[in-house]
């Protein structure tokens, strides 16, 4: 069967990549119209912003199916393997079935290629085959990341019931726009008429941007930092307890098996979104023991996650400068290295000097590399950078990842005193998805 789905890949490669983009809903919506419009069969939770969409989506999955509903989840990009992006029941789609999901829509791909200007992109295809594989199931809700921006992604060809925008940053400028008002604008997009709206803590303008669409689209709004947000959190082993100030009230005594407080915040936007679809309020919450139960078995593949031990060895999918941000801050507030490597190989359109930056104060050392992506940065290019930011005595260049890992051990596992325990090294491997999940693959770990 992995024959068959190399070869639905292979398929699917021959379109525009997700990279490459001609904004536009007339292709996409004119395949689902073909499919007889599966994404209306079903109340969807979208979620939009620069950086949280996937764990955050992830979370929500977790409580709709502790709280007993079938679930559909769409995610972008994944890690390891492609299944990982359409889930149904919380576990990535079986790969037979995720072909015949192909199958199926495969014989209406060139209908829709014809009369378009641009074929069918691949995230297009993708995105029609999670729909009609929701709409089989068939699922009680449908969990959906997007992929790029809001107003003109793919996926927006729903509409959602609950519509979450986490922290917008500066990301994918090329196509979202050249400011951060701008990517609000389009991130703002995904907000439709009679939505519930659950927005993040923002930047003032960005803030004024999303609830000028609220008003436009008559959507109910809850904010974080003002009908819900974190109550308290403190840092424990493997994680974190929090309480949340929900929609419903305090939720306390839940741990959180994520690392930093930008989980902890993505935490309380997943929970204030599942209570809004239920219609939780002031004399109405969630089951605190199903909540508990949902955030402590939640799976978040690549963000913080711990792959060996003595020295530790995360993985964090980190690709951008808030994101990188948002890895300093938890590595710097949660944990205490003797050493601490980083194994950065990142893609070179992104803003590698913004990342580098972010991770400089937390890493005593950089051992550059690259990933199997074409777009990936050719590691002396990147060792320059990271030389301006870094300086020369702490990068090292390692072509090969399996190298750049085994070398970055090495480093952490140093000491002047031979008494003292490996474990006070530590190795992050980060600047890339397709980093993290190569890194996730070299460590012998299934897709989740």
């Amino acid at each position: 069967m992995l024959d068959e789905l190399r070869q639905v890949e292979s398929e699917l490669d021959t379109r525009w990549p997700e990279t490459k983009i001609e904004p536009s809903l007339a292709r996409i919506s004119a395949l689902a119209h073909l499919l007889g419009d599966p994404q209306r069969t079903y109340p969807v939770v979208q979620i939009a912003g620069t950086n949280g969409k996937s764990s955050t989506t992830r979370m929500i999955d977790a409580l709709f199916t502790r709280l007993g509903l079938r679930t559909g989840r769409y995610t972008s990009p994944h890690l390891q393997l492609v299944t990982e992006r359409i889930g149904l029941d919380g576990a990535p789609i079986d790969p037979v079935r995720y072909v015949e999901v192909y199958r199926d829509v495969e014989p209406l791909l060139a209908m829709v290629d014809g009369k378009s200007e641009v074929p069918l992109t691949k995230f297009e295809v993708l995105t029609a085959m999670a729909y009609s594989a929701f709409a089989d199931a068939p699922v009680d809700v449908a969990v959906v990341e997007t992929g790029l921006g809001g107003s003109w992604d793919a996926t927006s060809i729903v509409e959602p019931r609950v519509a979450v925008v986490g922290p917008v940053g500066i990301d994918h400028v090329e196509y979202l726009g050249p400011d951060l008002l701008s990517i609000a604008r389009e991130k703002a997009g995904i907000i439709k008429p009679g939505s519930i709206a659950v927005l993040a803590e923002q930047d003032p303008g960005v803030a004024r941007v999303l609830l000028e669409r609220c008003a436009e689209m008559d959507a109910t709004v809850a904010r974080q930092g003002m009908e819900f947000g974190v109550h308290h959190r403190d840092v424990a082993v493997g994680g974190q307890m929090i309480a949340i100030q929900g929609l419903g009230g305090v939720y306390d005594e839940i741990f959180l098996p994520l690392h930093g407080a930008h989980q902890a915040d993505n935490a309380a936007r997943a929970l204030a979104a599942v209570e809004a679809f239920f219609g939780a309020g002031a004399d109405r919450r969630l089951d605190i023991d199903a909540v508990r139960e949902a955030f402590a078995t939640v799976v978040v593949p690549g963000r913080m996650e711990r792959m060996r031990t003595a020295p530790s060895v995360f993985i964090d999918a980190a690709h951008n400068p808030h994101g990188a941000a948002a890895l300093a801050a938890a590595l710097d507030a949660e944990f205490e290295f003797r050493t601490l490597v980083g194994v950065v190989g990142v893609m070179a359109d992104k803003d590698v000097a913004g990342i580098l930056t972010a991770l400089e104060p937390v890493f005593s050392d950089l051992v550059v590399t690259t990933n199997s992506s074409p777009r990936a940065m050719d590691p002396d290019l990147l060792a320059g950078l990271a030389v301006d930011v870094f300086g020369d005595e702490r990068v090292t260049v390692a072509p090969r990842l399996d190298d750049a890992v085994e070398t970055a051990v090495g480093i952490a596992e140093e000491t002047d005193d031979p008494n003292e325990p490996v474990s006070g090294g530590g190795v992050v491997i980060t600047g890339s998805v397709v980093t993290a999940g190569e890194a996730r693959t070299l460590f012998g770990k299934e897709p989740a």
